[in-house]
């Protein structure tokens, strides 16, 4: 199970809802069933528009995301999906990340949603399930923003671990929040006091997947057609903006765009967020 306790879910639950109320949007809310387990999708701006579908990452959840790139929905209509086995409103059902089922799952929710031409855009873990929906089926994707993308490259590992993965591990035991600002340090460029409280309170009562992180072959990124945009930042110490720049331009046939965020952490700045609105809504 995802979550500890159903104290833990319940928190996480309230924290949720009342990020989603301070959004103060028009949206719709559905709860999809599908073989993966059952995924809650937020719908907002007109039905008229293009379709969106926006992807949070690790410890997130779609109002989260919604919040960093709140004006997409001013020229498209946004799914803003919560992912399986995070804190938010889906499934507790973890997949396997070496499979394809990242992207089965997101393709059958593109299917059970009758969405075609999809604007795919997905954050750090959403990323990688951006990429994953890719490699399985693209026949629905007209094009894909990644942004500090799980899948492409890994940073130093003694650096995760000595920077993040030891601060993080003391604070879940401990729960002194001396530990979870060294996390939220390394990595947010800045956080606001919702974005602590959200991340604390996720670490403390969900049980996180700490296993390695799989990277994309040469041949599957090569086997990939639709237009890619690859949003990396420069400082972030899991995904070194520089060093998947690199790589990437190696190994996608179809990139459209790089963008490199100069002294970004890994989660961008409202700022920085900004830019990358701008960069998604001028290609519409």
């Amino acid at each position: 199970m995802f979550f500890k306790s159903k104290e833990g879910k319940e928190k996480i639950l309230t924290l949720y809802n009342q990020k989603l109320d301070e959004l103060n949007i028009e949206y719709s809310e559905k709860l999809l069933e599908t073989k993966f387990g059952v995924t809650n999708v937020i719908i907002t701006g007109d039905t008229k528009n293009p379709p969106l579908v926006l992807i949070h990452g690790t410890g997130g959840c779609a109002p989260l995301i919604l919040e960093s790139l709140p004006n997409l929905s001013s020229k498209y209509c946004v799914y803003a999906v919560d992912v399986l086995a995070q804190p938010n409103k889906s499934a507790e059902n973890r997949l396997d990340m070496k499979s394809l089922d990242y992207g089965k799952w997101v393709t059958e929710l593109i299917e059970i949603l009758r969405l075609t031409e999809v604007t795919l855009v997905g954050f750090s873990f959403g990323g990688f399930i951006s990429l994953k929906t890719l490699e399985f089926k693209e026949t629905h994707i007209k094009k894909a923003y990644v942004i500090a993308p799980v899948y492409i490259v890994n940073g130093n590992p003694f650096k995760g671990l000595f920077k993040m993965f030891i601060p993080l591990k003391k604070f879940i035991k401990t729960n002194n929040d001396t530990y979870l600002k060294k996390v939220i340090n390394v990595l947010f460029s800045e956080a606001d006091d919702f974005a602590i409280q959200f991340m604390g309170t996720t670490f403390q009562n969900c049980n996180m997947d700490f296993s390695p992180l799989p990277v994309i072959s040469k041949q599957s990124a090569n086997n990939i057609k639709a237009p890619i945009t690859i949003v990396a930042a420069e400082k972030d110490i899991l995904f070194p903006g520089k060093k998947m720049i690199k790589r990437a331009k190696r190994i996608f046939s179809s990139l459209d765009e790089i963008v490199l965020l100069e002294d970004s952490k890994h989660v961008p700045s409202n700022g920085n967020f900004k830019k990358i609105e701008d960069l998604i809504i001028g290609k519409n």
